[in-house]
């Protein structure tokens, strides 16, 4: 029980301090810390996640920064798909489960290392948005384009926070920075806002089946919220390229560990 607390309190300060993204380690974690296979760590990660990012979306509701109706759009696609990924994790051997969770994490990796490097201008304008806001109502123009592409990243999200239990922020963050004018802060904010929504559907569908294990996903979950809270106030003077760069590393070895052990 006091492993599992430490380990999702790691979790919970990750997020804090990377963004939505960071929570896609909670399984590796569990894998490794709890001698899990990556399906039954799946539900406990994505419970854990999902308590830290409702924790976090309820800070920035209460700061005015998270885009609730796109949330809810994005969500919406994703809780259709959630139990369609833990139907499958159910029905996939561990070893190939843990190759394709080594090969999202080795991906996500290598997208966080590029971002941490300043982009090089090179005179080409940046192509708008398709969801940008009125400058009037400061809300959302909402066009076909724009719910499209939200709707289709909230679709991938779903399937994966299912299949894999990793909450689906590193798909979240990128979708919302490129297809949107939002600030950094309101991105995070309202990505979180759907991790936990999409979160809820994957542990209800979870908890139903039996397939959460209740006596190492409490102490996990309640160490994530702590994290999440105490991570949060340091996280403005440490956020930065350097911690980036140091998640990314620390990544891209956990995915080549899982891939060594999946091959052995």
């Amino acid at each position: 029980m006091a492993t599992s607390a430490v380990l999702g309190l790691l979790i919970g300060v990750l997020l804090a301090l990377t963004g939505a993204g960071g929570g896609i380690l909670a399984v590796p974690l569990l894998v490794f810390g709890a001698h899990l296979g990556v399906a039954q760590a799946g539900p406990i990660a994505l419970m854990a996640v999902g308590m830290a990012a409702g924790i976090g979306a309820l800070l920035g509701l209460r700061a005015g920064i998270v885009r609730y109706k796109a949330a809810l759009l994005i969500a919406g696609a994703g809780m259709l798909l959630a139990p369609a990924g833990l139907w499958l994790a159910g029905r996939i051997d561990n070893r190939w489960l843990s190759i394709v969770f080594a090969l999202v994490l080795l991906y996500v990796a290598w997208k966080t290392w590029r971002g941490a490097r300043p982009a090089a201008p090179d005179g080409t304008p940046a192509a708008a948005p398709v969801c940008t806001r009125s400058p009037v109502t400061n809300r959302f123009i909402w066009t076909r384009p724009c719910a499209l592409a939200l709707g289709l990243s909230g679709t991938v999200a779903g399937l994966l926070s299912g299949l894999l239990g990793v909450g689906g922020g590193f798909v979240m963050v990128p979708v919302l920075k490129r297809y949107t004018d939002l600030s950094m802060q309101s991105v995070v904010a309202t990505s979180l806002a759907v991790i936990a929504l999409v979160s809820a559907t994957g542990v209800a569908a979870s908890a139903a089946s039996g397939a959460l294990n209740w006596p190492i996903a409490l102490p996990f979950t309640g160490g994530a919220v702590a994290g999440m809270l105490i991570g949060r106030t340091v996280s403005a003077r440490l956020a930065g390229p350097l911690l980036q760069r140091g998640f990314a590393a620390i990544a891209a070895i956990v995915a080549l560990t899982m891939l060594g052990r999946a091959a052995l």
